[in-house]
């Protein structure tokens, strides 16, 4: 502390060298304090600048008023001075941290673009995988159609076969049924010609046994020539029995048609077979030929 130039030179008691004493300690205990405050801290604050003195400035005292004129009053001993207490100065508030300094322009646009890449390679990443799950699922599909294909194909195949085996089967059934029908109509062939070879064999025997008969009654006339043929339609009855006679063609001799006639009626009943089919031949109209010589 500066004083006046024409402040008048007081003396410094006597305590004064150990207040001077104690303001060096407190001080060099602010200090301590401090620097042990600034390196506990995460973050190195501003310098403090901190005026040291080597001793404590005069203190000036007051003018002494002037005395009154009264008679002063006795005066009291006088008393030792107090020693001046010094308090610590406060201590300084913990300054925030600073902002954080701005970022690296070269560093942040190699991070931006390390980010782009990273995004980049993922979308592409997502794009392939997106592409070969497409693939999969057509693949897959594919491989369903052509399933689905063969599938249909052999269910036809089986069904030709089988239409075709179904076929063959009946061509064959209608072979077979064929051949039975073949065989059986040649069979029938064969039993309709042998029962007509029998009924022609039975109506034959029948009409040489009617021709015998009838030739057995016939009375030839005497003045017969040769061998004339007469031929005459005869109506039996089922019996054999004789209805009529009747001459188709004359053999231009008239006694020997007549004799011929004669004799069919006289040969009634004729001989017919039991069998109905040969009897049919017979009943109702025969055909008869007759002739003398045989």
């Amino acid at each position: 502390m500066n004083l006046p130039a024409d402040a008048p030179f007081v003396a410094r008691p006597a305590t004064g060298l150990a207040a001077g004493a104690l303001a060096v300690g407190v001080h060099a205990l602010f200090l301590l304090l401090l620097v042990a405050g600034v390196s506990w801290q995460t973050q190195h604050p501003e310098p403090v600048m901190v005026d040291l003195w080597d001793a404590l400035p005069q203190r000036s005292r007051p003018e002494p008023a002037p005395a009154a004129e009264p008679t002063p009053p006795p005066q009291e001993p006088e008393k030792p001075p107090q020693p001046v207490k010094v308090e610590p100065p406060p201590r300084p508030p913990v300054k925030e941290a600073p902002p954080p300094r701005p970022p690296d322009i070269a560093l942040e646009k190699k991070k931006a673009e390390a980010q782009k890449l990273k995004q980049l390679k993922a979308m592409q990443a997502a794009d392939e995988k997106a592409l070969a799950d497409a693939a999969r699922a057509e693949a897959e599909t594919m491989k369903k159609l052509r399933e689905k294909e063969l599938a249909e194909q052999k269910k036809r195949e089986l069904l030709r076969q089988m239409e075709e085996d179904e076929l063959m089967q009946r061509m064959v059934e209608e072979d077979a049924a064929q051949e039975v029908r073949v065989a059986k109509v040649a069979e029938a062939r064969a039993a309709a010609g042998r029962r007509q070879a029998e009924l022609a064999g039975m109506v034959g025997e029948y009409r040489n046994q009617i021709s015998a008969k009838v030739r057995g009654n016939t009375r030839l006339p005497e003045n017969l020539q040769g061998n004339p043929e007469v031929r005459c339609l005869v109506r039996l009855l089922p019996t054999g029995e004789v209805q009529s006679v009747k001459i188709t063609r004359s053999s231009g001799n008239p006694a020997y048609d007549d004799a011929v006639v004669r004799a069919i009626q006289k040969s009634s009943p004729l001989p017919l077979p039991a069998e109905r089919d040969a009897r049919a031949a017979f009943v109702p109209e025969l055909s008869f030929v007759h002739r003398p010589k045989e």
